[in-house]
């Protein structure tokens, strides 16, 4: 009974809740589809399973032969076939339970493995706008918690149903075949089975979600100070000794409720275990009196003894069925609602491969705005109960200006005046809302994404770095890259006598975020990570001024390089970039409202002469240009 139990306990534990969802239509055709690679394994593994229920019946019916008609009679060779027989039945259960095993593994297993790969790759085609409004641990929960959930749709929940409703069946008629007095007994005690599991399973689900709760709170606190800015944040500021304090008193409260739900899951497991023993002295009881008076035999005694054993389980777990069911088609709805999420940047049809070669990058009268909640996003991933509808205000108005190949471009004006935005709709990081950017005279709309990506390469003000190797951050830029190819692309970065000093050299592990290395030092391997891709068109959010001046210098070098016979489009915070620009484009509240050179813009004394004399004056004396 302990399995039975246990099985109970998790189906009364579930929230009920569930119940009332309604599933969108065409859900469970889904997941036949789903299923169906798997359709011989499903039909197979099903078998298994009722032979298995059928068992369950045979094994107390040759108990009963073997009193009764073997050691009753003094049948000595009856008894040791009968013996012999259970023994067989006992190894063929065995061998049958292994197979179950062995099959639902596979296609759980197998199950899991798809859906993940699919979920992944789906997300992984999602736009940027999606990732800053999405809660991560939502997302990752849907590849980890749904996605088993929906896996024990065709494990433990189907099997379960298919061999609960076969036992049952089989057990109630036999039982009702050798006694239907002590089985309508058997069933008039059902209640006091099914009461306390409905109450105890109450208050499970209250703990469950409270412990969920107390857990999600624990494991946040745990992952913003582990990470390397929020261990600095901590030791800066002084407070270990109150974080430790905090942590403590969520830890505490997770020890409680833990406590809580052991002693009630125990409650639980006693209570079925006493009822259990109730009905069985009940049949023993009313049965010995039955065999006293001759209307019944004591093998049919024993055998309805160990018959009901295997009635109240499978009658107690089918009274909740709807609830597992339910559960699990939920979590089937959860990973299909990520899977139905279009993405917004996607390839049409007959899109065109763009060549590696430096290009022209033209933007004809660029509107944007970012687009809305609802367009991007699911409210079960942000944690929310109705996403915000409302359209977003327009960021940039009919930008309009050519970057011929090979040109530098540099973007100015004060923050959140659109430059960011600019360089992110040249790599197609999100689509205009009106009018065209063409690449290479091409709407890149109308361009295939990887021939889009291979053309275009882009350094961010924050260079991330993977928690891996230096030569697995660069070689991600182009995995076919040899060994001199890094040496070669980090000597042009002027960061290779940095990493020929690391006692792991390439191999060096660059830690959380790359955190192991200085803000140049990560600007410098991007920009190797750049150089290796060797784009034709580079976007460049400059991120040099909040750098040393060693850094600045070398970083400074290695932009030279990297910009080098490329169409660069930067946003430009240092005096230098600006000056070598061939056009400098003035961008202030989503227009460009002048453009020209260095010298041009400051005869003009409009909004660039501003920029200078506050942002880019004090730099001309003190910051040395590179050579």
């Amino acid at each position: 009974m302990g399995g039975a139990n246990w099985m109970t306990l998790r189906s009364y534990s579930r929230d009920e809740s569930v119940k009332q969802v309604r599933l969108a239509p065409g859900t469970i055709r889904r997941i036949v589809g789903f299923a169906r690679p798997y359709r011989r394994q499903v039909a197979f593994f099903l078998a298994l399973v009722i032979v298995d229920a059928v068992l369950v019946v045979a094994t107390p019916l040759l108990f009963k032969s073997l009193v009764d008609d073997g050691v009753l009679r003094g049948d000595r060779a009856l008894v040791t076939m009968l013996a012999l027989v259970v023994a067989g039945l006992a190894v063929l259960d065995a061998i049958f339970a292994l197979l179950q095993r062995w099959y639902s593994s596979r296609i759980g297993e197998g199950l899991i493995y798809d859906m993940r790969s699919r979920v992944f790759a789906h997300v992984q085609r999602m736009p940027v706008a999606f990732f800053t409004r999405t809660q991560t641990g939502s997302l990752v929960s849907r590849l980890n918690t749904d996605v088993i959930g929906a896996q024990q749709a065709f494990t433990s929940t189907l099997s379960g149903v298919v061999s609960n409703v076969i036992s049952l069946v089989l057990v109630t008629a036999t039982m009702l075949y050798l006694s239907w007095q002590v089985t309508v007994l058997s069933l008039l005690m059902l209640p006091v089975f099914v009461l306390p599991a409905k109450y105890v399973g109450r208050r499970l689900q209250a703990l469950a979600r409270r412990q969920m709760q107390l857990n999600a709170a624990m494991s946040t606190t745990m992952t913003e100070r582990f990470n390397v800015s929020g261990a600095l944040l901590v030791k800066l500021f002084g407070r270990p000794p109150e974080e430790e304090a905090q942590f403590s008193d969520k830890a505490a409260k997770v020890r409680d409720i833990g406590v809580r739900i052991a002693m009630s899951s125990r409650v639980f497991f006693t209570a079925l275990t006493l009822v259990a023993s109730l009905a069985t002295a009940l049949v023993y009881g009313i049965g010995g009196h039955l065999v006293i008076s001759q209307q019944m035999t004591v093998g049919t005694l024993l055998a309805l003894a160990a018959l009901l054993g295997r009635l109240y389980g499978p009658l107690t777990a089918l009274s909740n069925v709807r609830v597992d069911v339910m559960t699990a088609l939920v979590s089937f709805e959860r990973v299909f609602e990520v899977l139905d999420l279009p993405p917004m940047i996607d390839e049409k049809p007959g899109a065109v491969a763009l060549p590696l070669a430096a290009a022209s990058v033209e933007f004809d009268e660029v509107a944007f705005r970012y687009p809305s909640a609802d367009e991007v996003s699911l409210a079960s991933l942000e944690s929310v109960a109705v996403l915000d509808a409302k359209p977003s205000q327009q960021v940039l108005h009919d930008v309009s200006f050519r970057a011929e190949p090979g040109q530098l471009v540099a973007l100015v004006g004060p923050s959140g005046a659109g430059k960011t935005t600019m360089s992110h709709l040249v790599a197609r990081l999100y689509d205009v809302t009106g009018g065209e950017v063409r690449v290479g005279g091409y709407d890149v709309r109308g361009a295939t994404l990887e021939s889009l990506h291979d053309l275009v390469g882009v350094v961010t003000q924050d260079a991330h770095m993977f928690h891996d190797t230096i030569r697995a951050n660069l070689l991600y830029a182009r995995p076919s890259a040899t060994e001199a190819e890094l040496v070669e692309a980090c000597r042009a970065a002027q960061i290779w006598d940095l990493v020929a000093s690391l006692p792991d050299g390439l191999d060096t592990v660059v830690g959380d975020r790359g955190y192991r290395l200085s803000g140049g030092e990560k600007q410098r391997m991007a920009l190797a990570r750049l150089l290796l891709k060797a784009p034709g068109i580079v976007v460049l959010d400059e991120a040099t001024a909040h750098l040393d001046s060693e850094s600045e210098v070398a970083v400074q070098r290695a932009l030279k390089n990297a910009l080098a016979g490329r169409t660069s489009i930067v946003i430009a915070h240092r005096l230098s970039t600006v000056r070598e620009a061939d056009l400098i484009l003035v961008v202030d509240e989503g227009r460009i409202v002048e453009r020209g050179r260095h010298e041009e813009l400051l005869d003009a004394g409009g909004l660039y002469a501003e920029l200078y004399r506050t942002q880019f004056e004090r730099q001309a004396d003190a910051e040395p240009l590179p050579r």
